[in-house]
């Protein structure tokens, strides 16, 4: 178990890249950045971003490039108008050989989402480095909407249910900054997982991962403090999800309570999972804290500020406006 970091550290830990690639006059320039993805065109990410960037008066722009043409966005991340872009689907994993470097948190991760600018100390060319911010999403919503909850899960165990990118993302935040002892497993495929705890051990992980696959398998097992939820909001209908489900359940169940963050948030962020921990007395996050704290921690590295100088009430009122629009068209 590591020592758990504060907000601000992804921004000082930036600089072990290279030196800073602002000026005096950054943030008065206009300035272009983008998502490359595909599909993306139902991304909030522009809107979460335009409205932190308008918050305080940064003529700066972000536009979604929808594409799977990767030497396209390269030119457009390297021209001299763009100092940081983001990174989504499919190209999570595959961007990771276009940068120059990555961080700790994508290279043991296995995914970048975020490629930020910094210089080279001695010749002063840009380096571009990748990053994963989607780990710093997860953290920060507990750290923001919790109270206490670092005294509630260091030691403790942690649960994260599913098996793809963002259980990925969970598990590293759970571990690095949350302070897990060990982060538990469960998902409708055991192969998925197998691929998750591979590919953290080929990363040099050293933290544990423990696969559960039934719920006797589970009652044995000291309760999570901190439960992410990385699967769609769907009925559990095929055996695996059954048992998963069931196991979450058995967690839940006990006497003992802590926090779950449910990442799933489309159609709506309170999700049938979300429903079944409120009732069994735990204390909920829902994903939209995770996904505005991504892009805030994006902002952090592109504009090298801290959390403290972002207007997050009114980025949160934004956005959750925008979400419910969505829910009632």
């Amino acid at each position: 178990m590591t020592s758990v970091a504060n907000d601000n550290d992804i921004v000082a830990a930036s600089f072990k890249h290279g030196t800073s690639a602002l000026t005096n006059g950054t943030l008065t320039t206009p300035y272009n950045f983008y998502l490359f993805g595909n599909p993306i065109a139902h991304s909030m990410a522009p809107l979460l971003h335009g409205t932190l960037f308008a918050d305080h008066s940064i003529p700066w722009t972000y536009s979604l490039f929808e594409s799977l043409d990767t030497p396209a966005f390269v030119k457009l991340l390297k021209a001299p108008d763009c100092i940081g872009s983001a990174v989504t689907m499919p190209h999570k994993i595959t961007f990771m050989s276009q940068v120059d470097e990555l961080t700790e948190e994508g290279a043991m991760i296995g995914s970048i989402n975020t490629v930020f600018v910094r210089l080279h100390p001695e010749t002063k060319q840009r380096r571009y480095i990748g990053t994963n911010t989607d780990s710093i999403g997860v953290r920060e919503a507990f750290l923001q909407n919790c109270p206490g909850v670092l005294e509630m899960s260091r030691g403790k165990p942690a649960l994260v249910i599913g098996g793809g990118g963002a259980c990925r993302s969970s598990v590293y935040a759970l571990w690095k900054w949350l302070g897990a002892s060990k982060v538990y497993l469960t998902n409708r495929i055991k192969s998925e997982v197998d691929d998750v705890i591979k590919g953290f051990k080929e990363a040099g992980f050293p933290g544990e991962l423990q696969w559960i696959g039934s719920v006797e398998e589970a009652k044995a097992l000291e309760t999570p403090a901190l439960i992410v939820g990385t699967i769609p909001d769907f009925p559990p209908k095929e055996e695996g999800e059954l048992v998963c489900r069931a196991i979450t359940e058995e967690f839940l169940g006990r006497e003992e309570k802590g926090a779950m963050l449910e990442m799933c948030y489309h159609p709506k962020p309170v999700t049938a999972l979300y429903k079944l921990a409120e009732a069994a007395g735990w204390k909920l996050v829902d994903g939209t804290q995770a996904m505005i704290h991504q892009g805030i921690a994006q902002q952090m590295l592109w504009r090298e500020v801290k959390l403290e100088g972002f207007k997050l009430e009114h980025t949160q009122t934004v956005m959750r406006e925008e979400l419910e629009r969505r829910w009632t068209k």
